[in-house]
Order: C-alpha cells, then sequence, then structure tokens
C-alpha cells in the first residue's frame, strides 16, 4: 500500500511539474483554447470522481470522490464562466443606437 501511494504521489508531483511548465510557454493567444482543453480534462476528472464515489470500497474513497466531484465542478464552471468572459472581449461592439436628430437615445441618454 505505502509503495503504491509513493507511486501516485510522484506520478502527482511529476504532472504538476510538467503542467506547470507547459502553462509558462504557452503565447496569450493561445489561452482562450488552452482554457478549453483545460475544462475538457476537467469534465473527465468529474467522471472519474463520480466513478470513485460510487464505489462501495471504503468511506474514505466515497469521501475523497465526493471532495473531487466538488472541486473538478468548480474548476469546469470556473472555467467556462472565464473562458465566455475572455471570448466577449473579442466580439465587435454595437454602435450607440441614435434617436432623431442624431441625439442618443435609450436609458442613460441625456436630454
Amino acid at each position: 500500500m505505502a509503495s503504491q501511494l509513493s507511486t501516485y504521489l510522484f506520478v502527482f508531483v511529476l504532472g504538476t511539474f510538467i503542467g506547470l511548465d507547459v502553462i509558462r510557454r504557452v503565447s496569450p493567444l493561445l489561452h482562450t483554447p488552452l482554457m478549453s482543453l483545460t475544462n475538457a480534462i476537467a469534465a473527465i476528472a468529474v467522471v472519474g470522481a463520480i466513478v470513485l464515489a460510487g464505489g462501495e470500497d471504503s468511506h474514505l474513497a466515497t469521501v475523497l470522490g465526493t471532495a473531487a466531484i466538488v472541486l473538478s465542478m468548480a474548476n469546469v464552471v470556473g472555467g467556462f464562466w472565464i473562458t465566455d468572459r475572455m471570448l466577449k472581449m473579442f466580439k465587435k461592439k454595437e454602435p450607440a443606437k441614435t434617436g432623431a436628430g442624431g441625439a442618443p437615445s435609450g436609458p442613460g441618454a441625456k436630454p
């Protein structure tokens, strides 16, 4: 059990360092597509967490699986929210609507 735990911990730490190195080298233009990719990976983690929480291996596995579901879903929702905000920055802004005579109209317009 201790050998298996140390192997899992080693893979986790190695994956963390490789992930940080890859993310640091990404061009700012590619951050939105990269965010979408990490959302997909987090969604896969949610599926794995559901399998872990649903199995009746031990009480600890169920608790950790449930925590993984909550954290992964927070990551997915936050990632989609941030991606949506980033994509809105690239949309063209509509010109201000004007009323009769070229004066601005709308709720915030001054008479």
